[in-house]
């Protein structure tokens, strides 16, 4: 049985992560803001506190050593500072949610090495100051410099589920449902997807190893936009109205110019076995539009 943390954790594949970890007999911690009521009552400790406050997450884990940690909610290097400056000496290993966004966009499947966090110039600052995937690979730069324990960066690109709050997948199935445009610069951009489930068994497939550095964890495959908009269109029995680029409200969440996906080659040498997207993605699609469309009725 592992002591373990959850920065961040009731929500998506956070909550996944913590649902797998207590079915594990792991005895579990959960840090979160309290904005959103967390499911798993007596089984978790639940500590309440606003990870950018310092000097409040200091006082929440004083004392208190954990062997594994997970930080989902860290976005900027300052935030990674004050993690490493709290946490340094107290826990075994942690385990950081990166992001695809910190590989460029250039139509070329991205490996770890597309991105070296070890000798990536350090520039701090807030979560304001840089654009996401810029505060992740900065935060990333951080972690790897300044902390004395163990860490492993997982590189996730777009997560998909049926309870996705950002609803980005949602997003093209209501837009074709109400027969509103969609706008999108290159149909036939690929990208590379995961589910919530399989981003939540990577972390905890990680955080239990002896694997350290960064991490992309994508299943196999990649999808094109046209193909994944054939894909809603048959689920939903009506025709997609694609225009270019389109406005704030009508541009679609997956609007890249030029491919953007990623190798899990090295994931899979670790011994991870990554899902095949083309299996599981004409069967979400289908589960959404029954949901959505019951939520409608």
């Amino acid at each position: 049985m592992k002591k373990i943390l959850v920065i961040g954790g009731t929500r998506f594949f956070g909550k996944k992560l913590v649902e797998q970890c207590i079915a594990k007999g792991h005895q579990v911690t959960i840090i979160t803001r309290g904005h959103t009521e967390q499911p798993f009552k007596q089984q978790v400790e639940h500590i309440i506190v606003d990870r950018t406050d310092q000097q409040a997450l200091k006082q929440a884990v004083v004392n208190r050593d954990f062997d594994v940690v997970y930080d989902n909610i860290c976005y900027s290097p300052n935030e990674a500072q004050q993690f490493c400056e709290i946490f340094n000496g107290h826990i075994g290993k942690l385990v950081f949610t990166s992001t695809m966004s910190t590989y460029e966009m250039d139509g070329i499947e991205k490996t770890e090495e597309d991105f070296n966090p070890y000798d990536y110039p350090i520039q701090f600052g807030d979560t304001a100051d840089f654009s996401y995937g810029e505060g992740k690979r900065l935060a990333e730069a951080v972690l790897y410099k300044e902390a004395t324990f163990p860490v492993a960066t997982v590189r996730f690109p777009i997560v998909m589920g049926l309870d996705d709050y950002t609803r980005r997948l949602h997003f093209h199935i209501e837009h074709v449902l109400q027969q509103k445009p969609m706008g999108f610069s290159n149909m036939e951009a690929e990208m590379s997807f995961i589910t919530a489930d399989e981003a939540a068994t990577f972390l905890l497939f990680i955080g239990l190893s002896n694997l350290e550095g960064p991490y992309n964890a994508t299943a196999n495959g990649t999808v094109s936009l046209q193909a994944l908009i054939t894909l809603v269109e048959e689920a939903t029995g009506q025709h997609a109205k694609i225009s270019l680029l389109g406005d704030s409200t009508s541009r679609s969440p997956y609007a890249i110019s030029q491919s953007w996906y990623m190798s899990n080659a090295k994931a899979t040498k670790a011994g991870f076995e990554f899902t095949q997207l083309s299996q599981w993605l004409p069967q979400l699609i289908q589960a959404m539009t029954r949901e959505i469309r019951l939520h409608k009725d």
